[in-house]
C-alpha cells in the first residue's frame, strides 16, 4: 500500500511538473512513476504491489474478454431464428470469504451479459446465479470458480 501512495504522489508531482492536470496527463504519470518504483525496487523494501498490479491487469482484461464474448453470444442468438438460451439457476460453491470478496464477485458476474447474481446463501458459502445459457451447470460453475473468483481472490489476498 505504501508504494501505490508514492505511485500517486509521484504521478501529482508529474502533473505539477507538467503544469496540466488533465486526466491522460495523470494517467502518464502514474505509469511513468510506476515505471520508476519498478526500476527502483531493488532499492526499497519488498513489496507485493507489483505482482497486484499485473494481476488486477489481468483481472481486467479477462472481464473484458468475458464481456465481449457475452455480448456477441446474445447478439447471435437475438440475430439467428432459433433461440439458444437455456435459462438456469446455478449454486456455486464459494472461496471468498469477507463481504468485500463477495460483493466484487457478485458483482463481476452481474456485470457479465448472460449472468445475474441471485443471492448469496446465509452461511455465505454459495453464491446463486441465474444464467441464461446454462444448458451445463457444471461448465458455468467451472468458468466462475476457475475465472472470476480465482482471479479476484488472487488480487484481493
Amino acid at each position: 500500500m505504501k508504494l501505490f501512495l508514492w505511485n500517486i504522489l509521484l504521478a501529482f508531482a508529474w502533473a505539477a511538473l507538467t503544469g496540466s492536470f488533465t486526466l491522460v496527463n495523470l494517467g502518464a504519470g502514474f505509469a511513468l512513476s510506476f515505471g520508476i518504483l519498478l526500476f527502483a525496487q531493488h532499492a526499497i523494501s519488498p513489496s507485493s504491489y507489483f505482482r497486484k498490479v499485473r494481476l488486477g491487469i489481468g483481472l481486467l482484461l479477462y472481464f473484458l474478454r468475458e464481456l465481449v464474448t457475452a455480448n456477441l453470444r446474445i447478439a447471435y442468438d437475438i440475430l439467428t431464428p432459433r433461440y439458444y438460451m437455456t435459462p438456469s439457476i446455478v449454486a456455486v460453491p464459494l472461496d471468498a470469504k469477507t463481504d468485500v470478496e463477495i460483493t466484487l464477485l457478485a458483482n463481476l458476474i452481474t456485470l457479465t451479459p448472460g449472468t445475474l447474481s441471485m443471492d448469496v446463501s446465509d452461511d455465505r458459502k454459495t453464491l446463486y446465479v441465474h444464467a441464461m445459457y446454462g444448458q451445463d451447470p457444471q461448465a458455468l460453475r467451472d468458468e466462475i470458480k476457475n475465472g472470476f473468483e480465482r482471479r479476484l481472490l488472487e488480487v484481493l489476498r
